[in-house]
């Protein structure tokens, strides 16, 4: 980074959560007896610029870790003060989608407003949620915790498409969750795509094999060619649950290989 690229920044993946699981669970219509382990890890991610540091979605805590199978490795705050930063003074939080594993710890960000689609609030609290198999991704007490931000003028809401800051835009993509969000960011290496659960792994995308949980499977599909659009090269889109992210690309600092690695570098395989 130059000392006049303000519209170009780093990017980390932290890593705070692990699931270990069979990979017939993350495809729909997958071989049943596919059993071999496919794991799920779980990161926030912080684009850092020179003069402006954002975080892209909030994580889970212990007792949603406990309730829902995760192991959790460390908290979000605890994972992104490695990379040297500080969550209560992180000014602008994106949330991808409302998800219990995107949009928990509801006091971890003190200081930031949050930017979310117009779209996913009115889906996780309108009449699609009167359908147990549609709200179980959600924690009641994660959309509670929207709505206060909303009345206590934190909140910031997008349609569609729009940029968040230069170098920095955000595009509705839907299928998972219908108001995911993705985020495009301008890095030295080109424009990166954080796709969080548009694509949880490499093969999703790659293989065009849709991840089972999904609001609409035709948004979903739509959404991997959106992200190639978006993305600088397929090199460029970055899963939201791969643990291969984690060996694709560098430590951000010596000792935290595993732990924490920079997006905006070249991936290494």
């Amino acid at each position: 980074m130059t000392e006049t690229d303000d519209d170009v920044y780093a990017i980390h993946a932290v890593k705070y959560a692990h699931h270990d699981r069979p990979a017939y669970e993350n495809f729909i219509g997958a071989d049943p007896h596919d059993n071999a382990n496919m794991p799920l890890d779980y990161f926030v991610w912080a684009v850092v610029g020179r003069n402006r540091t954002f975080v892209l979605d909030t994580g889970f805590d212990a007792a949603i870790a406990k309730k829902r199978g995760r192991k959790l490795i460390c908290t979000p705050a605890e994972g992104l003060a490695r990379i040297g930063v500080q969550a209560d003074q992180v000014q602008d939080v994106v949330l991808s989608h409302m998800h219990y594993d995107h949009a928990g710890n509801t006091d971890m960000f003190p200081a930031a407003r949050y930017h979310l689609q117009d779209r996913e609030m009115a889906y996780c609290t309108g009449r699609c949620m009167c359908h147990q198999v549609l709200r179980v991704p959600f924690e009641p007490a994660d959309v509670q915790a929207m709505v206060g931000r909303v009345f206590d003028g934190r909140a910031k809401f997008h349609d569609g498409s729009s940029d968040l800051a230069p170098g920095i835009s955000l595009h509705h993509v839907g299928g998972h969750s219908l108001g995911l969000q993705v985020m495009r960011v301008k890095t030295r290496r080109g424009h990166v795509v954080l796709a969080s659960d548009a694509t949880h792994l490499y093969a999703n995308f790659q293989q065009r094999r849709p991840f089972p949980i999904v609001a609409d499977v035709a948004q979903m599909l739509e959404g991997y060619d959106t992200l190639h659009r978006l993305a600088s090269s397929p090199d460029h889109i970055i899963p939201g649950h791969d643990p291969a992210v984690l060996d694709r690309y560098p430590a951000s600092a010596p000792g935290l290989e595993g732990q924490a690695v920079r997006l905006d570098a070249d991936p290494r395989v």
